[in-house]
């Protein structure tokens, strides 16, 4: 029964991890530009029927509004003229004013267009300006500044931290040479310290949380036995177990790089953070992008559970943080805390108001048709996009050297489009400061369920790329204080929301809310080894070996995680359903309108 099982999904492996190899990195990496490269009616009137019909009034009023707002958005591209260089080509340095010079221009630029705008509209547009310029807030979505999410902890100065044992040996200074899985306290003496020094309220986990009850609810009535999660034995590139606080992996197969390796080593840190905290467990885990376990297979029998990093709703599959929080050593990318703190202090060198006034992106277009179809916003400088195609085998080979996500944010405005399936650059534009042009997927990772069309981003028609992602960065230019606002609304979501705490925090309710399903005993398996954290970093070297370290938990949590809320119901994911599409048609509808007008003014 093995052989039949295992030897045609070696040969889908075989398949799969040839289509990893050829996605790379599939994300927006960013080598630093070469100069030349990088500077850049009838029956009656509306009055009549608004009167008999509310409804026909509101929807009238809310075609008005789009009207108005796209024929501002049309003003002002015309107040700015044709562009006449090519926009590869740096601007002459002449044409940069002085500080006060330029502000000076500024506002007699911006009275030009006000003047443009009422000379050849009436005033009705600047009354109801406040209406137009928050267009995507609508259907009940209730428009406000960003409400940045306290810290998941506040540390006492007076704590006693507890440092979480590693040594490699040989005189190691960082610490003495007890392992973490003998050094850490047994589950009830950890649980009850925990309990002990956690004396305010629990901050409640983000609202993405909650698809954590959603992922596992195929398995809430019936459980999962030991048959179904063997099952998945096929698919799998590991099997991890968890067992008295201790972890062992029984491994499959290799897979793409290093994916295995860091979601192990992230799995590593979470036993050593919480310790004694992660119950008893039986799971496989597949490290390759494409769910797989399609809800219609699985209409006479239990679906059998399966990890990976992400899932579609046609898909059973349970998704899990992805390995690059821990740092991505094939691609040169750092872990997701020392990352954030980098592109933070970048972003205060380039302020959004002096960036490149375009949509921006870089990475393989080989991977989907959605990214090679992107390329032709590149065509002709009406689109507003600066659209790059890396070169990855050249960057691979150079160790990509020149690719830093921390100097990626030149540009206002940065489009997401997916890879195979989702892509991790997803977090890295998010908290790039710049609101996010994300063209539609159906493909979903853990945190980007939470995520708002028009409040985190730009909703981008993935059938109309190029006009979409045009009248986006119009909008923007003519609106920077919106943009902004979207802009500060999704990095926001990526560094609070999406915080190392809370990484953690997700991986912890998962599991414990995965454990709670299983109908049996979990035992090691005959083939598994002890999970250490030493046994992953210290025989490892370069780059592997500085991100391990760069990434691994110094101290024991000394408080609880935060509290998962509830799950959604019925209702609730009817109306997010609701209110998402409600933003995307209105978006539609603007970006018609203005296409239009451009066209046929």
């Amino acid at each position: 029964m093995k052989s039949l099982l295992q030897f045609p999904e070696r040969e889908r492996r075989q398949q799969q991890q040839q289509r990893d190899e050829e996605e790379g990195a599939a994300l927006v990496l960013v080598p630093q530009p070469p100069p030349d490269d990088d500077d850049h009616g009838g029956g009656g009137s509306a009055a009549d029927h608004e009167e008999d019909d509310p409804a026909a009034a509101k929807q009238q009023q809310q075609k008005d509004g789009d009207d108005d707002q796209a024929a501002m958005i049309i003003a002002a591209a015309a107040a700015a003229g044709p562009t006449k260089s090519k926009w590869w080509r740096r601007r002459p340095q002449t044409k940069l004013m002085p500080p006060m010079t330029r502000g000076v221009g500024v506002v007699v630029a911006g009275l030009v267009v006000l003047a443009l705008v009422v000379g050849s509209t009436s005033s009705w547009w600047w009354i109801h300006l406040d209406y137009a310029s928050s267009f995507l807030v609508g259907g009940g979505m209730r428009q406000q500044q960003h409400q940045r999410r306290p810290p998941h902890h506040v540390p006492s100065p007076a704590a006693d931290l507890v440092p979480i044992p590693f040594s490699c040996g040989g005189g190691n200074a960082n610490s003495s040479s007890t392992s973490p899985s003998t050094s850490s306290p047994p589950p009830q003496a950890a649980a009850a310290a925990a309990a002990a020094h956690h004396h305010h309220q629990q901050r409640r986990c983000p609202e993405y949380f909650r698809f954590i009850h959603s992922d596992l609810s195929p398995w809430r009535a019936t459980g999962i036995t030991r048959e179904a999660v063997e099952r998945g034995r096929g698919r799998a590139a590991f099997r991890l177990v968890v067992v008295g606080g201790r972890a062992f992996v029984e491994t499959y197969h290799r897979v793409f790089q290093t994916r295995d390796t860091f979601t192990q080593w992230g799995i590593a840190q979470l036993l050593a953070r919480y310790p004694g905290r992660v119950p008893d467990l039986d799971l496989m885990f597949n490290c390759e992008d494409m769910p797989e376990l399609r809800a219609a297979d699985f209409q006479s029998e239990a679906p059998l559970p399966l990890f990976r990093y992400c899932k579609d709703d046609a898909t059973l599959d349970i998704v899990f943080p992805d390995w690059s929080f821990w740092g991505w050593p094939e691609v040169n990318i750092r872990p997701w805390a020392p990352l954030l703190e980098e592109m933070a202090a970048q972003m205060t060198r380039l302020p959004w108001p002096d960036r490149e006034p375009y949509a921006y992106w870089r990475g393989n277009p080989g991977v989907s048709a959605d990214r090679a179809d992107l390329l032709r916003c590149n065509s002709t400088t009406e689109w507003k996009a600066r659209v790059f195609a890396q070169d990855w085998g050249a960057a691979a080979r150079a160790g990509f050297r020149g690719s830093n996500l921390a100097e990626q944010c030149r540009h206002r405005y940065k489009v997401f489009v997916r890879g195979r399936s989702w892509s991790v650059s997803d977090k890295y534009i998010l908290a790039c400061d710049s609101p996010v042009l994300r063209v539609d997927t159906p493909f979903r990772d853990f945190f980007s369920r939470g995520l708002v069309a028009g409040e985190h981003y730009w909703p981008v028609d993935p059938a109309r790329k190029c006009p979409a992602i045009r009248f986006a960065v119009d909008w923007g230019n003519a609106h920077p204080a919106q943009a902004r606002r979207m802009a500060a609304a999704g990095s926001a979501f990526a560094r609070e929301d999406l915080a190392m705490d809370y990484v953690y925090d997700y991986m912890l309710h998962l599991l414990t809310q995965y454990a709670r399903l299983l109908r049996y005993t979990p035992t090691v398996p005959e083939g598994a080894v002890e999970l250490r954290a030493e046994a992953l970093a210290c025989p490892a070297t370069g780059r592997e070996r500085d991100l391990m370290m760069e990434s691994r938990e110094r101290y024991v949590a000394g408080y609880e995680p935060c509290a998962l809320p509830p799950p959604f119901t019925a209702a609730e994911l009817r109306d997010r359903k609701r209110r998402d599409q409600e933003v995307r048609d209105r978006v539609k509808r603007m970006t018609d309108d203005y296409e239009r007008r451009v066209h046929h003014p």
